[in-house]
């Protein structure tokens, strides 16, 4: 039996994409681990926070590489996702995570925050003689891209490439993905291969102070990175220092311009864009699920998990509920304490967590002191249409 109860999963409504939570409210109601087929994927699906943050700590719910291993057609996308940090486990993720994290630290990315200051102020900059503006592709993009390829060493006149190679990884490891979809992504992934195979040749022979440098040479209790895993950690920062930070610049923009009171709050009181930042992480999630496949039949909150079994952790559901947080569906830009799970939990807590809150809070202080008179451009916005993450086609703000 896959349930307790004769209850599955219901079809998710025709606006799912642009707006989950009814639906994602209404699975919980039925089960907070349920089994169903969502976009032809069967498997649990978890709306619950407990549930899912057990799941998130527990090593017999192992990490996969979302693609058919049986196919060859995408070989090279599976080959580098392979050796990526986010889909490797136990022990082989700890031994990669502790190299990679030895040298990408909070400290490193503290020093990085004059650099964001004034990437976010000249782009501010460039908008003076502008009356309207796209968050998403004027400002969040440019500036994750800047940011990303000063950390790796990535020269100027290539940070343009980083959205597309960007965007079209993303869509790789999303249930909405298709055949095409697929086969755009393998061909990125060719070209940031060779990309970063050449550049990690330069910094062998004439090493800078950048991530891929340090990189390079970190050694830790006499192991280092094989080329392969530096291969993949750089393609995963590029991949993962867009789309979290993107998305969460812009949804939070969004939440603010639909909540004046509380943007105005932001305002008169800076000192809470730290914690405006972890509300705006939980109520609109820039990641939205996260997978596990059991390794091992396993017993969870009433439901038997066969081995084998998807499990799907729906972080944005999770994030809304309410038997976690109060008033889930409400913004409280003063929320605490706010143990969301928009990073993850446990082993697999995001490692860039701490670029993208800095990149956050610095380019939402800057916009909020910017111009006083910024506007929705249009009511109607359009989701992209993605289940694993919640992130906006664009994000138009006009002013006078």
């Amino acid at each position: 039996m896959k349930t307790v109860i004769n209850q599955t999963m219901p079809s998710p409504p025709h606006d799912f994409f642009q707006n989950p939570y009814p639906f994602y409210e209404r699975v919980r109601s039925i089960h907070p681990i349920c089994w169903g087929n969502l976009l032809k994927q069967s498997g649990w699906y978890v709306t619950g926070y407990e549930e899912a943050k057990t799941i998130l700590k527990d090593t017999r719910f192992k990490n996969r590489i979302p693609l058919p291993l049986a196919t060859k057609k995408y070989e090279q996308l599976k080959n580098i996702q392979s050796e990526m940090l986010l889909f490797k486990n136990q022990p082989d993720h700890k031994q990669l995570r502790f190299l990679v994290s030895s040298v990408f630290t909070p400290r490193m990315v503290d020093r990085l925050c004059p650099y964001i200051e004034k990437t976010t102020n000249d782009l501010l900059e460039s908008f003076r003689n502008k009356k309207a503006i796209d968050i998403v592709s004027d400002f969040a993009f440019p500036l994750a891209s800047q940011v990303i390829a000063k950390i790796l060493g990535v020269p100027q006149e290539d940070h343009h490439r980083f959205r597309e190679w960007a965007v079209s990884l993303i869509q790789t490891i999303d249930f909405t993905r298709s055949r095409k979809v697929l086969e755009n992504g393998n061909e990125v992934m060719l070209i940031l291969r060779d990309y970063f195979i050449e550049l990690i040749k330069k910094r062998k022979r004439n090493p800078e102070a950048d991530l891929i440098s340090l990189l390079i040479k970190e050694e830790q209790q006499g192991e280092r990175l094989t080329d392969e895993e530096l291969l993949a950690t750089c393609i995963l920062l590029v991949i993962a220092g867009h789309e979290t930070t993107v998305n969460l610049i812009s949804n939070s923009m969004l939440v603010l311009l639909k909540h004046p009171q509380q943007m105005m709050e932001l305002k008169e009181k800076p000192l809470l864009m730290e914690r405006a930042v972890e509300e705006f992480l939980r109520y609109e999630s820039p990641t939205q699920m996260i997978a596990r496949v059991a390794s091992e039949d396993i017993e969870l909150h009433e439901k038997m998990i066969k081995k084998g079994d998807q499990v799907y952790l729906l972080l944005g559901a999770a994030n809304r509920d309410p038997n976690q947080f109060n008033e889930p569906h409400l913004l409280d830009i003063k929320r605490d304490p706010n143990h969301h799970l928009a990073f993850g939990y446990g082993s697999h807590f995001c490692l860039g967590a701490p670029l993208a809150r800095l990149e956050a809070q610095i380019a939402l202080q800057s916009l909020l002191g910017w111009r006083e008179d910024i506007q929705l451009a249009a009511p109607d916005l359009q989701w992209r249409n993605l289940i694993g993450f919640r992130s906006l086609n664009e994000l138009k703000i006009t002013f006078e």
